[in-house]
């Protein structure tokens, strides 16, 4: 059903796919960005943690689905500072799906609260 497209002249890269190609699917989930807000409403200061709550967040969304991330074909991550970066690669691999799915990564100046870190929207297919 899924099948990882990337450039014939380049090596795979361990954080996205260049693109995803899926075949026979019959449920697409378009899951709305989600951020680092814990159930109790409290937001981290940590990107670290902002990361793997936003990522937990979007994990829930995918379980009232029936899916995992596995079934992620696209994420479209919002950071506001690239000094971030590596604490959100730290958050999420392992709690991701591989190979990954393809993904755009964006520097914004801001998000909804400034509060907010990090938003990780996705594309889901089974």
């Amino acid at each position: 059903m899924r099948t990882v497209i990337n450039h014939p002249d380049r090596p795979p890269h361990p954080a996205y796919s260049h693109g995803i190609e899926v075949k026979g699917a019959e449920r697409t989930l378009y899951i709305a960005g989600q951020v680092g807000t814990a159930a109790d409403g409290s937001v981290s200061a940590d990107m670290g943690e902002q990361s793997r709550q936003a990522i937990a967040n979007l994990i829930a969304i995918l379980a009232q689905a029936g899916m995992t991330s596995a079934n992620i074909v696209k994420l479209t991550i919002f950071l506001t500072d690239l000094a971030h970066l590596q604490a959100f690669y730290g958050a999420a691999f392992g709690a991701l799906s591989s190979p990954p799915p393809a993904t755009t990564l964006l520097v914004v100046k801001g998000l909804a609260d400034p509060a907010y870190l990090v938003e990780i929207e996705a594309v889901a297919a089974a």
